[in-house]
């Protein structure tokens, strides 16, 4: 079953209403969008979908939307479920479950600068909590640290613990960690240098631009692992003319403003969470309308 849950994901987005509440059919919306994109499958609740912008019973009702308009597909389906604290986490994986997610993924615990020992607490409790594979996430980004090497490999060590989400440019540290635990999985998670870690091996990997450009980071997948560096070069390259005016806009308002240039009604991002520039529809529809990019429209 672990070697089946590799491949590409979308860390998929979340559809709220114009008063910022989550809204069902916004969210099938971006999941009928997402699914098209010949993707593995889809990585539910995550950064990615405002999570630490959501309620828990948000959380609830999303997963349950997804796994309704999915599970008939194939798609694999992976729910992020790290909260803050232990509880609410086990009480998303728990669902998750009953549902019939294929695994679940957790940030660290954070909002506080937890100890290593209350990191590990926090993953074994959540692995023993259900009997789904759990994949670790490393994501100094979100957290405010990276974890040491030596705890990532503990983590890798836990029962039920399958593999690891990756979301750092510290790729030594990367190849380190997958030089020791190389029956896990290994999941990269920035788009734009997703060939970087694909040359040193991944299993897949999961991002935010998977939601618009899904087809084309399968591609650069294939291009890695059929040895056609050349190809996956140019293909990361338009990734990165890409990323590089989603930046400009920020991350989850732009990604949500080029969907609206593109005809799919997902709504707003949640407050305090906006666009950093006012002419961010402009911008992206300039950049999905440049042929490298737009050919890799869905």
């Amino acid at each position: 079953m672990t070697k089946q849950l590799a491949g590409m994901y979308a860390a998929l987005m979340t559809g709220l209403s114009d008063a910022g509440e989550f809204d069902p059919q916004r969210q099938r919306n971006i999941n009928d969008y997402a699914l098209r994109q010949g993707l593995t499958g889809l990585y539910v609740g995550g950064s990615s979908g405002e999570s630490g912008l959501l309620t828990v019973d948000e959380l609830l009702a999303q997963q349950e939307v997804v796994f309704a308009g999915a599970a008939s597909t194939g798609t694999k389906l992976i729910a992020h479920v790290g909260m803050p604290n232990l509880r609410d986490s086990i009480r998303l994986a728990r669902q998750a479950q009953k549902l019939g997610y294929h695994a679940l993924s957790a940030l660290p615990p954070h909002s506080y600068p937890f100890s290593d020992e209350e990191v590990f607490g926090y993953y074994q409790a959540l692995a023993a909590a259900t009997a789904l594979p759990l994949i670790v996430y490393e994501i100094p980004l979100r957290t405010g640290r990276p974890l040491p090497l030596n705890l990532l490999v503990r983590l890798l060590d836990l029962r039920n613990v399958v593999g690891i989400k990756y979301t750092s440019t510290d790729l030594f540290k990367y190849s380190l960690l997958r030089k020791r635990q190389p029956e896990k999985l290994f999941y990269y998670g920035f788009d734009e240098i997703y060939a970087a870690a694909g040359m040193l091996g991944t299993d897949g990997g999961i991002g935010t631009t998977y939601n618009l450009l899904g087809r084309l980071y399968v591609a650069v997948d294939q291009a890695i692992r059929a040895g056609d560096l050349a190809r996956a070069k140019t293909l990361q390259m338009v990734s990165q003319d890409f990323v590089e005016v989603l930046l400009e806009t920020g991350v989850l308002p732009g990604m949500k403003a080029a969907f609206r240039v593109i005809g799919v009604d997902c709504g707003p991002t949640r407050a305090p969470m906006a666009l950093a520039v006012a002419d961010a529809e402009d911008r992206m529809r300039a950049v999905l309308a440049r042929p490298p990019v737009k050919e890799w429209l869905a």
